[in-house]
């Protein structure tokens, strides 16, 4: 089944303004993220995804019109591609589900998922190909990858021989998630299930990277979560392999030895760095066009990665 839009439907979605709040829904909210609002149902959870921006974990003031339907439609299409693979959150006959649950509201529908209710694992399964962001960081400090040994002598965004899973804690709000080793995260979630999804994570890294350069990126890295339902089954939860999750660069641009351009919000962060702000609330407004670069490259890798 599929349950993404096509591209060009998702083109004429896109709304001139940021929807930064949910209001007016029938049920009760059951979270608030940096960037999703969730509400129950009854039955299942009902995920909408925002146009907030966040960076350095403070929510900024203004929005990426259109981001939260870039972002949703990118992971109901991984949703579709990953299923031969692992079963996911989304419930069955989604599309005609969804549409039944929001049939007051449907100008949210291409921006919202109705999931099952699950229970989250308390670890983030991160998967690096490429050295960058905190990983360089790391690997500077200490000549390894959070404690896996790595070769010596890696220039900042070369590539590792293989593709290494380096889970993290799922912190609270306000907190950052912190690197944990095989030893740590087996005791969190037990040994047999550690593997179980230290492998998956790596097949789906290897789906989304060799889609990423069938598209012409390169997928340097990326996070994925997961929950278990009342049979105990391990479940692909959260977002997937879109640009807020997962670091893409420009095949064609890609050079060893320097940072990369990325399509996802490190266009903002760079403009943020350059700013006297203390990264505390509230953040600085953003100015018209670096709104406008930001949301073209959500686009650029919506329309590199999602077949048509």
């Amino acid at each position: 089944m599929q349950y993404h839009l096509d591209r060009s439907t998702i083109h004429s979605l896109l709304p001139e303004t940021a929807l930064r709040e949910i209001e007016g829904l029938p049920y009760p909210r059951a979270g608030s993220g940096k960037v999703r609002e969730i509400f129950d149902t009854g039955e299942h959870y009902l995920i909408i995804t925002t146009d907030r921006l966040s960076a350095f974990d403070v929510v900024l003031p203004d929005g990426i019109p259109g981001k939260g339907i870039l972002l949703t439609q990118l992971s109901l299409y991984w949703f579709e591609e990953t299923e031969p693979l692992i079963e996911n959150h989304l419930v069955p006959e989604h599309p005609a589900r969804l549409a039944e649950v929001l049939r007051d509201h449907a100008s949210l529908i291409p921006r919202s998922m109705l999931v099952r209710k699950l229970q989250p694992l308390p670890i983030e399964a991160v998967v690096r190909q490429y050295l960058a962001g905190s990983g360089w960081k790391d690997y500077l400090l200490t000549g390894s990858l959070f404690g896996v040994p790595v070769p010596s002598g890696l220039r900042e965004s070369e590539s590792l021989p293989a593709p290494l899973f380096t889970p993290t804690t799922k912190a609270a709000a306000g907190q950052h998630d912190e690197p944990v080793t095989p030893e740590e995260g087996a005791r969190l979630i037990g040994e047999e299930r550690f593997e179980e999804v230290r492998d998956i994570s790596l097949k789906l890294f290897a789906l989304g990277s060799a889609a990423a350069r069938k598209a012409g990126l390169l997928l340097a890295d990326t996070k994925f979560e997961f929950g278990t339902d009342e049979r105990g089954h391990l479940v692909l939860i959260d977002e997937i392999l879109t640009p807020d999750s997962s670091r893409y660069w420009p095949m064609d641009q890609y050079e060893a030895g320097r940072p990369q351009t990325a399509f996802d919000k490190q266009y903002v962060r760079d403009y943020l760095e350059d700013l006297a702000w203390d990264k505390t609330a509230p953040g600085p407004s953003l100015p018209e066009d670096v709104i406008r670069n930001t949301r073209q490259r959500y686009l650029d890798a919506l329309d590199l990665l999602l077949p048509n």
